[in-house]
This record gives C-alpha cells, structure tokens and sequence, in this order.
C-alpha cells in the first residue's frame, strides 16, 4: 500500500488486440494431397456411362476397327459385356435397316454404311467417281492373298508377265506388305494387310473365296527367282511383259 504523500506508480498497458480470424480450411476430395491437380472432367465417369451410346460414340471417330479387348479397356467394362452390346447393336441396325451397319471386320468393330446405298454415298463423296484398281493390280493382289508369303518374281511367273510397278502400287495403298525373306534366294516376300481384309470385308484369311485351286503353282511356272532382275519403271495401269 502507498503512504501518505507518495505517488502510486502506474504502468501502461498493451492496448487490447482484436482476436486473430480463424484460418480458412477447405475440404479436399478423399485421397486427394494438397496441390494436386484433378482428374479431367468425365476421365472418372466412364464406367457409369450407359454402354451402348458409349460404344456408338467411339466408334463414329476410330479409323480402324477397335478390337473388343480395346473398347473395354477404354470404357472401363467387362469384355465380354463389350462384346454382347456389340452384337446387339450389330442386331438392332440390321433390324431397322438403318444405312449402315456395325461388323466385325479384321478383328475388330468398325461402322460400315450398308452396300445397297453405295450409289448415294458415292454421288455425295466421290461425285459419281470411283477410284479403283486396275485389273492388272487386282489380279497381282489376288496372287499375294493365294499365295502369301510369296516374293515378287513368284508373282510375276504365276502371272506371266513383270509385276514390280504394280506391287509398288499395292505397298503404297497399303494392301500389301513386307513379311521377311525367302531362306533359299533372300528375295523379299509379301503379305497381304489388315486392311487388305478391312477392304473386303473379311474376319481372315480362311474367308477368302475358295480360288487357290484354280491358281496354277508358281514353281511348274518358273522354277527360278527372277528377284535379281531389274525392275521395270511402270505403274499399275499396265504390266510389262517379262522374258520367256
């Protein structure tokens, strides 16, 4: 206590701080760490997406068939729920004879529009044109698919006549490819292509027509390679006789 005639001391106080705001917080997504960036809108909703419409909506943008392995890894579902949609889809257009249809084609699923509306699809994309092979190049491309894996002179003596600037035609078109070498000459044989078989419309191979019968054995024709003559400079609208 302070006595008579003494000053009580006084000491200067803090001026009162207002209370600091609460931190704001946010709730992340479940298994999502801060700074993480999300998933692109739809990448998580696939699986829920109904499978019909899906199907249909890729398959209006692949440029080759889409295998059913494929298909059901990209929409996140069993394969073999893939491959029953498929088919009835493939039912319901034939049923409604609708202007294309869904087949399967070269080991895979792909739109085809349906051959009796041929003439309208040509008159609006090609305006009444079609470009075709030559009779030349269609004989050469049936010897391949017969005779495949078979080098370009066995083509040739089977046709009787040079092949070389027609088989470029078909490499180039991609109806024909490499597949190795001859182990006896190590001339360069060739295969047809998946689409080769997209083209005709063939599942494989043992679709093709029964022909080979009527193709006479390129070996009773000439039994030597001709791999080391030079080629003829020539295109697929002809063919080059070749000497006998």
């Amino acid at each position: 206590m302070s006595g008579p005639g003494t000053t009580e001391e006084t000491y200067a106080l803090p001026e009162a701080q207002a209370p600091e705001a609460p931190e704001e917080t946010y709730d992340l997504p479940e298994g999502q760490a801060p700074g993480t960036p999300e998933a692109p809108p739809g990448a998580l909703g696939v699986a829920a997406l109904d499978l019909k419409p899906a199907l249909e909506a890729v398959l209006m943008v692949v440029d080759e068939p889409a295998t059913e392995e494929h298909l059901a890894k990209v929409l996140q579902r069993r394969r073999r729920d893939v491959t029953i949609a498929l088919r009835e889809l493939s039912d319901d257009y034939a049923r409604q004879g609708r202007g294309f249809d869904l087949r399967l084609v070269a080991g895979g699923w792909r739109f085809y529009t349906r051959p009796e509306y041929a003439d309208a699809v040509e008159a609006f994309v090609l305006d009444g044109q079609q470009a075709r092979l030559t009779q030349a190049a269609l004989e050469t491309l049936a010897v391949v698919a017969y005779r495949q894996p078979v080098s370009r002179s066995r083509v040739s003596a089977v046709r009787g006549v040079n092949c070389d600037g027609v088989m470029r035609t078909l490499l180039q078109r991609g109806l024909v490819e490499e597949a190795g070498t001859e182990g006896e000459t190590g001339a360069i044989l060739y295969r047809t292509t998946n689409y080769f078989l997209e083209r005709m419309g063939l599942r494989g191979l043992d679709e093709l027509p029964e022909l080979a019968p009527f193709l006479p054995e390129a070996d009773a024709v000439e039994g030597d390679s001709r791999e080391g003559v030079p080629s003829f400079d020539v295109d697929d609208s002809g063919d080059s006789q070749t000497d006998h």
